[in-house]
């Protein structure tokens, strides 16, 4: 009788192990399975994300074909609205800019990144940036991007003429339109209409967690859509912190690094 005591305790042990075991595998297995379906979601809204940007190159493609000048970034100019928004919407697009954050995601519309989000209480986003100023800084009279051919400093200087088509060397290398980030290799900004690679903290600050926030959009990259019309995505520490030729080039109409403009 002992003995089968001793022989049931031994055979619940077992039973036990087993048991625990098999819950340690489900649990493994559940993990794994959360894993993958995060990753194949966030895959899918940078999908998303990259047709929306390829929809907004094929219409400022559509407007330099017209006007043979760039959009600029947000002065009033004859053949441009106030703001490079506004003009491929008037210009070229039927769906109008939004500006206030939907109620639910993923948003329906093409100026809407489906992995951007903001935090309660900021309810104005601009999701997707223009390369209106290349490497040049605010404080610059003078501009490398696509915006116009100087900064907006003040009403003396309006307006700025368009960038014509002939100046942009090589629009394949030509950073046009992305995520709406504008920062530095310390801090990135989101929900900005520009796509900006600014020097010095005077330029940007940190807000309300804004760069884990830009880094967890599109696991650590950024859609840019070029004025050859072709998308790619680039990581954030190749267009904010790289400082090599190949980095640096992509942001300046003239194709040049322009490396000088890295510190004040």
């Amino acid at each position: 009788m002992k003995h089968r005591l001793n022989t049931d305790k031994k055979d619940f042990a077992f039973t036990l192990v087993e048991l625990l075991v098999v819950i340690a595998i489900i649990a493994i297995l559940a993990a794994l399975l959360l894993t993958a379906s995060t990753h194949a979601i966030g895959i899918a809204r940078r999908t998303h994300c990259a047709n929306n940007l390829r929809q907004l190159g094929q219409a400022m493609q559509m407007f330099v074909a017209d006007k043979h000048t760039y959009p600029l970034v947000a002065i009033d100019y004859p053949d441009h609205y106030t703001g490079w928004q506004n003009t491929l919407a008037g210009a070229e697009l039927d769906i109008p800019v939004q500006w206030d954050k939907p109620a639910h995601y993923p948003p329906r519309s093409i100026w809407h990144c489906p992995s951007a989000y903001l935090p309660q209480g900021l309810d104005i986003q601009t999701d997707y940036g223009y390369n209106c100023y290349g490497m040049s800084a605010s404080t610059d009279t003078n501009s490398l991007g696509l915006g116009g051919h100087h900064i907006w400093i003040s009403s003396s200087q309006q307006p700025a003429s368009p960038i014509s088509e002939s100046e942009v060397v090589s629009p394949s290398e030509m950073m046009a339109i992305g995520d709406g980030f504008k920062g530095n290799d310390k801090v990135i900004q989101d929900g900005w209409p520009y796509l900006w690679r600014t020097y010095g903290m005077q330029e940007v600050d940190e807000y309300v967690g804004s760069t884990k926030r830009s880094y967890a959009r599109h696991q650590g990259k950024a859609n840019v859509v070029f004025c050859d019309g072709h998308v790619e995505s680039p990581t954030l520490q190749f267009l904010f912190a790289d400082t090599s030729d190949a980095a640096l080039s992509r942001w300046n109409r003239d194709h040049l690094p322009h490396r000088e403009k890295l510190s004040p």
